[in-house]
């Protein structure tokens, strides 16, 4: 697990025995594409129901992400947003699937990058989580669920669903964002492409390979000419945008056998910059009883990454619990609940290594003092027990 995982040696540093060197959370990183984050935490992407019903961006959205920038955070992103109308799986969600998105969205890059942050929006299809109350059609996902009413996607639908992808990816670029992340975690449409359970009779269902292939299509560095959306955004996308991809690697129909195979080939394909863990805890034993001797976060450590960027997220409380994750061998992390709960995580943790997230519950005026809107704070009220 600790040993030096191949990195081009830029700022990044792996344990070997006594003699290690330590990434600190201050350190500056570097990617294949785009600018370097000042330092190694990124603002995990939240739901927060703060922008508008069509999808342009609300001001209180704004406020609070602005202020994460502010608050000294290397990358701030996005809570996810969907890039088709029908996609969308709460309210108040940021869309990303029309250019009328693009005012308050130039706006918000425009904002992050004054407070000398990264910027990135996480892109995402609720898939079978969308809410037809908000959308008004039918549910689809990659395969049918009619106890549910989750109608199968076609093969033109799916392919549809990829090109809009892509035009997403290059109205962000557009927009003024360093980059997008690609959401392909926690049962949303890209990943229950990845669920075992999609056996499509069509190339994107069955093998493993079919199952990645709305993602990339991809034998170990060995590219075909099916271009899907990883390798199309990367190809109409200029030379400094950024990349990222989230997975889950458990639960949700993936195995986590297949979720570090999915990790390497992904790191592995040149085609991302950076992917991001989402381990809900990064202190958790897996779910799978074959796997529990070990952390799920080491179980990813040790994977080829070549010059691909890994970072995890879950639960990282404070300094502390950032910096094991760096010593574990992650070469970022991502912040979320902390994120909420202090507007400057980042440089508070910069500045304090025993820094740590204050307790919960807190009143509804405390959060609101760190640029968390009203209805925000209702959300995380009823969706966070314990929290407000």
């Amino acid at each position: 697990i600790g040993k030096a995982m191949g990195h081009d040696g830029i700022g990044v540093r792996r344990r070997i025995g006594m003699g290690k060197m330590m990434t600190r959370l201050s350190d500056p990183i570097t990617f294949e594409h785009g600018p370097a984050m000042r330092n190694r935490m990124m603002l995990a992407p939240l739901t927060n129901q703060q922008s508008h019903a069509d999808g342009t961006l609300g001001d209180d959205e704004y406020d609070f992400l602005v202020a994460r920038a502010q608050g000294g955070f290397g990358l701030t992103m996005t809570c996810a947003a969907h890039v088709q109308r029908t996609g969308q799986g709460f309210p108040g969600q940021l869309g990303a699937w029309s250019d009328d998105h693009l005012p308050g969205l130039t706006r918000l890059a425009n904002g992050s990058r004054a407070a000398g942050s990264l910027s990135s929006v996480q892109l995402q299809h609720s898939g079978r989580r969308a809410k037809p109350d908000l959308t008004g059609v039918q549910v689809t996902a990659p395969f049918a669920d009619p106890a549910n009413d989750v109608r199968a996607l076609t093969t033109a639908e799916v392919e549809q669903l990829i090109e809009e992808y892509v035009e997403a990816v290059m109205r962000m670029e557009k927009a003024g964002f360093d980059g997008v992340e690609l959401h392909s975690a926690h049962g949303y449409m890209l990943c229950s492409f990845l669920d075992v359970a999609n056996q499509r009779d069509d190339r994107y269902g069955g093998s493993l390979d079919n199952r990645c292939r709305a993602l990339f299509e991809i034998r170990f560095g060995n590219i075909v000419a099916d271009m899907e959306i990883m390798e199309q955004a990367r190809a109409r996308t200029g030379p400094d945008f950024q990349l990222g991809l989230r997975i889950s690697p458990e639960r949700y129909g993936i195995a986590l056998a297949e979720a570090r195979l999915l990790a390497e080939r992904a790191m592995l394909s040149g085609l991302i910059d950076y992917l991001d863990l989402s381990l809900w805890d990064v202190t958790k034993v897996p779910v799978e009883e074959e796997w529990r001797d070990h952390e799920l976060i080491d179980l990813f450590m040790d994977i080829p990454r070549g010059r691909t960027r890994l970072g995890v997220a879950g639960k990282i409380n404070g300094a502390a619990r950032a910096q094991m994750c760096l010593d574990r061998g992650a070469d970022f992390v991502l912040i979320g609940r902390g994120a909420m709960l202090h507007a400057d995580f980042a440089r508070a943790a910069l500045e304090d290594d025993g820094f740590c997230e204050v307790e919960r519950p807190v009143p509804g005026a405390y959060l609101m003092g760190q640029r968390v809107g009203p209805i925000f704070v209702d959300y995380m009220r009823t969706a966070f027990k314990g929290f407000v």
